[in-house]
């Protein structure tokens, strides 16, 4: 389903869930991360939704005792099939933060706002909504950018997180690189709103 109007990179609270006739596959992206064969197909064949809540907050933790208020996306996934999710809790002070979940072992996270002129990647950037109605950060921000390294595993994760025009309307889209040494992965990811 279309993403409507009011939800803009500046208010994602919802349920989204990955449409996946629209996006990649995910499986060269788990593999190259180490995720095992059998683990890949689970998550491969479940349908997974996403409940966001978007909201302004003191940073957690906080930096300091006084720490300004800051933006936080806290995500919680569910899969079809049984399947367990993960929790995200992302504030987007641009400060790494430590996180351990079942899927992805032991990483470290940062997210910030952006526009695609502090995107350096060629994919990344590519294929982004623009135009007034799309910068709707803090600042007049049109993406988030999601950075996140692995301890365990030696790989790292980017994300933009923006809107595009996908099978000819508005849909919330993840434009996705993982890295390990001289290997990458692109990756789509498309969501469809339920409400």
């Amino acid at each position: 389903m279309a993403a409507p109007a009011n939800k803009t990179i500046g208010d994602l609270s919802g349920k989204w869930t990955m449409n996946k006739t629209l996006s990649s596959s995910i499986e060269p992206g788990l593999a190259l991360q180490g995720i095992s064969w059998a683990t890949r197909k689970i998550v491969g064949l479940a349908s997974l939704t996403l409940d966001i809540k978007q909201y302004s907050a003191a940073p957690s933790p906080p930096a300091e005792p006084s720490a300004p208020a800051v933006f936080h996306i806290d995500i919680e996934q569910t899969g079809t099939g049984g399947m367990k999710g993960t929790s995200e809790k992302r504030c987007l002070d641009n400060i790494f933060r430590d996180h351990k979940d079942w899927l992805f072992g032991h990483v470290k996270g940062q997210t910030r706002w952006v526009n695609p002129e502090d995107i350096d990647d060629a994919f990344l950037k590519s294929g982004w909504l623009e135009g007034d109605e799309e910068k709707k950060g803090p600042n007049g921000e049109s993406h988030v950018c999601s950075h996140v390294e692995s301890y365990d595993a030696g790989w790292t994760a980017t994300q933009i997180w923006g809107f595009k025009t996908i099978d000819g309307v508005r849909r919330h889209v993840r434009n996705v690189v993982i890295a390990k040494g001289k290997d990458r992965v692109e990756l789509q990811l498309v969501y469809d709103y339920l409400g």
